[in-house]
């Protein structure tokens, strides 16, 4: 079973998209700032992060760049989700080191796509 890490402050996108994840057969391991998100990425070793990029503390993209700095945790796909898409975001994630980006609200079986086209 994969691990998957949600990183994500708003409380009913957590709840929403961590049951959709289970009932798929997905371990869910939940952050709920950039600083948890870097702290959880090394400590509980998920298959792939699906990062909020509107973190409080620390923004997505500062705590995707600060995960793909350290080499334990380097290789782990992180995919970004954003509510505001404007064009620049995609490139902006992609920069910061995400290997996909997705945008708010999820479109469920899209993201599922991309999670398992990264993780098998």
């Amino acid at each position: 079973m994969s691990k998957i890490l949600l990183v994500e402050d708003n409380e009913m996108n957590r709840d929403m998209l961590s049951r959709r994840l289970i009932r798929k057969g997905y371990e869910v391991v939940m952050a709920v700032d950039g600083e948890q998100g870097v702290e959880m990425a090394g400590s509980e070793n998920p298959r792939l992060i699906l990062m909020d990029i509107s973190l409080p503390t620390m923004d997505g993209l500062e705590a995707t760049k600060k995960i793909k700095s350290v080499e334990k945790t380097a290789s782990i796909p992180i995919i970004a989700l954003t509510a505001h898409a404007m064009s620049g975001d995609r490139e902006k994630a992609m920069e910061a080191g995400c290997d996909d980006y997705d945008t708010k609200p999820i479109e469920f079986n899209r993201l599922l796509g991309k999670i398992k086209a990264l993780t098998e």
